[in-house]
């Protein structure tokens, strides 16, 4: 699996994961939410593609600091197979040395990602 960083020529894709989240279901607010990955240099979203499909997203703010996680989704055919936690990990390799954060739509998510990485240390 690759974690890909969006560009425009996914944005049927990413508006159909990011479709899955809670508050994103209206294609106006899809919309304005892939406009700001396109133009705001804080926001960044990345794609996971597992062959030849694409199988989750996660969207990220990032500051000199942290990121905080504020989009996550998995197609629902992959869920439950720990494509998230994946997702999450790889960010993490992507910025090595900042806090990971979650938002209200993904705190919960990140906790219980987090505490599993820490038991298997």
């Amino acid at each position: 699996m690759i974690l890909l960083r969006y560009k425009k020529a996914y944005e049927k894709i990413a508006m159909g994961l990011l479709s899955y989240m809670p508050g994103e279901k209206v294609v106006k607010k899809l919309q304005e939410t892939i406009y700001k990955y396109e133009n705001d240099e804080h926001w960044h979203l990345y794609l996971l593609k597992q062959g030849e499909d694409f199988i989750g997203l996660v969207g990220v703010v990032v500051d000199e600091s942290s990121y905080t996680v504020i989009h996550l989704s998995v197609n629902p055919s992959f869920r439950g197979e720990g494509i998230g936690t994946e997702m999450i990990l790889k960010l993490a390799a992507l910025y090595p040395g900042l806090e990971c954060k979650g938002n209200d739509y993904t705190k919960s998510f990140m906790i219980k990602c987090l505490n599993r990485e820490d038991k298997s240390e």
